[in-house]
């Protein structure tokens, strides 16, 4: 079935016939034709060929979101975001996850498997600090943004997280409980945001004149990254009072850290994640942690590639969203060195909680 059969049957105008079917232009012609047209679109079994429509020169109307871990629950909000304000413009979202530590030519072979659908544009979540998507994407004009993650050369739109303020809030914070001896378990140094939440810590350590401030670096934003990682940092620094994870999963890898070295959280050490994951607060002790505005992140990134779309030599915009400190159960005022040692032979002779 074709257009010029739909218009046929429901006696209108082929270009009547486009307008009606597209939610985009559907408000230019009257309700009554539009019923008609709809229902003898069904009648007839006609879908419109989007596909097709991209190949002959025009919009496909689909826009490809690459991510570097699906099961990450951070992601979830983001695409979330990015689905309500693209279905409001009439756009689907055509979703593929692209592993960290993904080879280039994986990459490549991720963006021709969405550049083969007609996509659009792009939105990347997987973006290192020095990224050859990024850089393929403006050499070919293909509109870009970069959601959750930049880039250094700040060559695309993008909309990221403020964490220089994360950091602040977060040491901020464990200061006011009266840790001076504050560790940080950083994520990958090759990813924006392991990069940019690194040098928060430093600059907020430095702020408060903190002179020994452990860095142990994860190799993945993931749990037993971070496990790996805090095992480590537990044994090369006995005196750590207070760790700031570079996000919830790697905080998660800090608790079964501190369970294994017979340490308990947050009387021996206090954790603090970053993302605010969902359920975080449901864990023993309830995770402190900053909020991130994932959803609304979702929404600014998709309003940024809508323009670029629209206009492909536009400025290039940065948007830049407040965190939120979440202070619960497992940050506490820090314990007198006294206080601590008993609490830690306890521990010891009590053996790894279950």
């Amino acid at each position: 079935m074709t257009i010029r059969d739909v218009a046929a049957h429901a006696a209108v105008n082929p270009s009547t016939v486009s307008r009606a079917l597209n939610p985009a232009t559907r408000h230019l012609i009257g309700d009554e034709v539009v019923k008609r047209v709809l229902a003898s679109a069904k009648a007839l079994g006609y879908r419109p060929n989007a596909l097709a429509s991209a190949l002959s020169g025009g919009s496909s109307k689909v826009v490809g979101v690459l991510l570097p871990d699906i099961e990450n629950p951070v992601f979830p909000p983001i695409i979330r975001g990015i689905e309500e304000q693209l279905a409001a413009e009439g756009f689907s979202v055509l979703i593929a996850n692209l592993v960290v530590g993904s080879s280039e030519q994986e990459q490549e072979q991720a963006l021709e498997q969405m550049l083969s659908r007609q996509v659009d544009g792009l939105i990347l979540a997987t973006a290192a600090r020095e990224d050859p998507l990024v850089r393929r994407c403006i050499l070919e004009d293909i509109p870009v943004v970069l959601v959750n993650r930049g880039e250094q050369d700040g060559r695309v739109p993008e909309v990221v997280n403020d964490d220089i303020l994360s950091m602040k809030l977060a040491v901020d914070h464990l200061i006011d409980l009266g840790h001076a001896s504050i560790a940080h378990v950083s994520g990958p140094l090759t990813l924006a945001t392991g990069h940019s939440r690194h040098q928060g810590f430093l600059i907020a350590a430095r702020q408060h004149g903190l002179a020994d401030t452990p860095i142990v670096e994860a190799t993945e934003f993931t749990r037993e990254a971070g496990r790996i990682a805090c095992g480590k940092l537990l044994k090369r620094h006995k005196g750590v009072t207070a760790i700031v994870a570079a996000n919830d999963l790697i905080a998660l890898g800090c608790y079964d850290a501190l369970q294994a070295a017979n340490l308990r959280c947050p009387e021996d050490v206090s954790i603090i994640g970053h993302n605010d994951m969902p359920l975080v607060d449901m864990l023993n002790p309830p995770l402190s942690t900053i909020r991130i505005q994932h959803r609304e992140m979702g929404k600014q990134g998709a309003r940024l590639l809508l323009d670029r779309i629209q206009k492909r030599d536009g400025a290039i915009v940065r948007i830049t969203l407040p965190p939120k400190l979440m202070a619960r159960g497992s940050t506490c005022q820090v314990a007198k060195p006294a206080d601590r040692a008993p609490a830690r032979k306890k521990a010891m002779e009590r053996g790894p909680a279950t």
